[in-house]
């Protein structure tokens, strides 16, 4: 039997369509995109599954936005009410 995988409301048969699902946020969003409220949601779910959730957290996530990561790639990045900012890998949140 295949474990599920949700967030939130999302639930997903495999992995692999949770993967896709994720993806497809990420290329809908051009480089300094701010994430929509709706999308948001959806990401503060799946960032609580990343290994390094407290850790990417910190002081906590005001909004999500899209930025340039390694490689030419873009990624994720959560903006703190501090300022501060990280990124994360969506991957990391489904494949720990």
């Amino acid at each position: 039997m295949t474990k599920t995988i949700s967030f939130g409301p999302l639930d997903f048969a495999r992995k692999l369509d949770a993967e896709a699902f994720l993806k497809a946020m990420l290329n809908k969003y051009d480089v300094g995109d701010r994430v929509s409220a709706q999308d948001a949601e959806i990401l503060r779910d799946a960032l609580a599954l990343h290994p390094d959730a407290a850790a990417k957290i910190g002081c906590g996530v005001d909004s999500f936005s899209v930025r340039s990561a390694d490689y030419g790639t873009k990624c994720f990045w959560i903006n703190r009410p501090d300022g501060s900012t990280e990124k994360f890998s969506f991957r990391a949140c489904i494949y720990g």
